[in-house]
């Protein structure tokens, strides 16, 4: 095994503490007396209790956990169903054309993908609100998970599947029973992917967001315009958290599912 050497280490550490530092230093400013976000005036956890009094930003919290949550989980289904055709059904008419409108929101400015909803909702007759940011978002996620599940279905043992119908399972059974737990891990990976990506999305959600429905990063980024607010501070140490919380529990499951699919593979071995 190769040592590092000193330059990789500096550059690690500037490199993590160019990520990390300014959200350490967003954490201490939540817990901040003063009204002002760069003068320490003591520790007070007052600007919390502010938070869970503004309506305006409870309200954009739920818009964008809801859309999150129904995006990622339509994102997940179209995107794992593609995969299984790009990966599963070898060379077919159109293969190229369908492959290409797969990836190609991977490479499309966000801008670009907006404004073209936008312009579909609208030629539609599409009202803006809720539904039509979750149909953006399921859009454009739905290709990172496509890439994410594909590429374990790509290294995926399909004799374990020939295996399971040799005693009886019908196609969706074999699928259900023995595919879907073996690929989870990527199927929960382009889940979270696409749940990230629906959080932090600011661009194609003002396109399509409508009156009726504000997601947070355009509440904080309309407020943070008007100048920063301890309160502001306080939403992203709570988003942090749930962060952590989030990805500390994926990697464990994650962890134990890749166990429990050794194992089962050692079994059918």
């Amino acid at each position: 095994m190769r040592k590092l050497s000193w330059f990789n280490v500096v550059s690690l550490t500037f490199g993590f503490a160019f990520l990390y530092i300014p959200m350490v230093i967003l954490v201490v400013y939540s817990f901040n007396e003063s009204k002002l976000v760069t003068v320490w005036a003591g520790f007070s956890t007052k600007w919390y209790g502010e938070l869970m009094q503004n309506e305006a930003f409870l309200d954009a919290a739920w818009v964008t956990l809801k859309v999150a949550v129904i995006s990622s989980t339509i994102a997940t289904v179209l995107g794992t169903m593609a995969a299984f055709v790009l990966v599963r059904s070898g060379r077919f008419f159109g293969r190229t054309l369908f492959s290409g409108m797969i990836y190609a929101p991977l490479v499309m400015p966000e801008v670009i993908t907006g404004l073209s909803l936008l312009l579909l909702f609208i030629a539609i007759g599409m009202d803006r609100g809720v539904m039509t940011i979750v149909l953006a978002h399921g859009t454009f996620s739905m290709c990172y998970v496509s890439v994410v599940v594909s590429s374990r279905m790509a290294t995926f043992d399909e004799s374990l599947e020939e295996a399971a119908m040799d005693l009886g399972c019908t196609g969706w059974d074999a699928f259900k029973s023995v595919t879907l737990p073996i690929i989870s891990p990527a199927v929960i990976s382009g889940w979270l992917l696409a749940f990230t990506l629906s959080l932090d999305d600011l661009v194609i959600a003002s396109f399509t967001a409508g009156p009726s429905a504000t997601t947070l990063p355009i509440k904080i980024f309309s407020s943070v315009r008007l100048g920063v607010s301890p309160e502001i501070n306080a939403l992203s140490t709570i988003i942090i958290a749930l962060v952590a919380i989030g990805v500390i529990t994926a990697s464990i499951a994650s962890k134990r599912a890749i166990v429990r699919q050794r194992r089962d593979e050692q079994v059918a071995r």
